[in-house]
């Protein structure tokens, strides 16, 4: 049996988004990102960014619009 290895940045991203499904989707993406951008390292939020371009990654779908919210690194 083939074990898979989910990247950090995508399961942490949907651990955050699982702490949001309270929320209206639209409000939780938002918040999702202003979190993102204060507290994540630029290279996850980079590797975050062009794996939520990727239907097949596993993120969660407010993950991905928490995303697509983000401001490029620098």
């Amino acid at each position: 049996m083939a074990q898979t290895h989910e990247p950090p940045h995508i399961r942490l991203a949907n651990e955050i988004a699982v702490q949001f499904r309270h929320r209206d989707p639209d409000i939780a993406a938002k918040e999702i990102a202003v979190h993102i951008q204060a507290f994540w390292d630029p290279r996850m939020r980079t590797k975050l960014v062009i794996d939520a371009a990727d239907p097949a990654s596993g993120l969660d779908p407010v993950a991905v619009a928490a995303a697509a919210l983000l401001t490029p690194p620098r």
